[in-house]
């Protein structure tokens, strides 16, 4: 017995007074959770986009994960008996095709996984056009931003005496960032809409994987996709926390700043 199907069997022994003869299944799920606590700390790294290493280690780090559990469900005497309602958690859609059709007690339950996957996908694809439409209004106003900043100092240095330089200098200053700004947010802009039109639609190739694997693997897919959509939800929300109480604090120091130009130049 290998030390994953020892620690499923075991959680399942656990669960079976509340879930009965799904205890297993609820076990895998949990067995799933606890594997993404685990990579919590790079999935923050590979949001945070630190290295490009640590975007990639969550994923690979769970291949071995999924093949061990892939081959308990297949190998395992163990397991092979465990069921998740009318379908063994062995059994794939196939099998459930053959035994009853579509809509027989085992299809049923490989159209409840089938369902499940695709609309935590369609939530991952909702979410990656969203996030693609605030990244590109972003840009626009900090495009916005830096050409107000950039005219007020103009104007506030227009009045001292050294008016003709000042304005040649405040100018060149003034047109060269926001050229450079413009020039950024076009190209995010358009990086940004076609990864927002293609990457989230790559959620729904995990309806492909669920129907040719044993059940017990469609369920740690549901479980793992579901976490990662639900995790990047709640980083992106801590990270637009944090961006709107930056923005806000830069625009006030940004107004004492001009007001202070302002000031001075009279």
């Amino acid at each position: 017995m290998s030390v994953f199907t020892h620690l499923v069997v075991e959680l399942g022994r656990l669960l079976e007074p509340v879930l009965a003869e799904s205890a297993t299944a609820a076990a895998i799920v949990l067995f799933t959770v606890l594997v993404r606590l685990l990579l919590h700390p790079l999935s923050r790294a590979a949001f945070r986009g630190t290295t490009p290493v640590a975007g990639c280690l969550p994923v690979l780090l769970q291949l071995p994960v999924f093949f061990v559990m892939y081959q308990a469900f297949t190998s395992a005497d163990e397991l092979l008996g465990e069921r998740l309602f009318a379908a063994p958690l062995g059994a794939r859609w196939t099998d459930a095709l053959g035994d009853g059709g579509l809509f027989g007690g085992q299809g049923l339950v490989f159209l409840g996984l089938f369902a499940a996957i695709a609309a935590v996908a369609a939530w991952s694809a909702v979410r990656g056009r969203r996030t693609a439409k605030a990244a590109a209004a972003e840009a626009a106003e900090a495009k916005v931003n830096a050409g107000t900043k950039a005219k007020a100092a103009t104007k506030a240095k227009a009045g001292t005496k050294a008016k003709a330089a000042t304005k040649a200098n405040a100018g060149t200053k003034a047109k060269d960032p926001a050229g450079a700004v413009a020039e950024l947010s076009a190209e995010q802009q358009e990086v940004m809409r076609k990864l927002g039109g293609v990457l989230p639609l790559l959620s729904f190739g995990t309806l492909i994987t669920a129907a040719v694997v044993p059940l017990a693997a469609g369920l740690y897919l549901l479980t793992t996709t579901a976490w990662s959509v639900a995790e990047r939800a709640w980083l992106q929300y801590r990270k637009e926390r944090t961006d709107r109480k930056g923005r806000k604090d830069r625009t006030e120091q940004g107004e004492r700043e001009v007001d202070g130009v302002a000031c001075s130049s009279l």
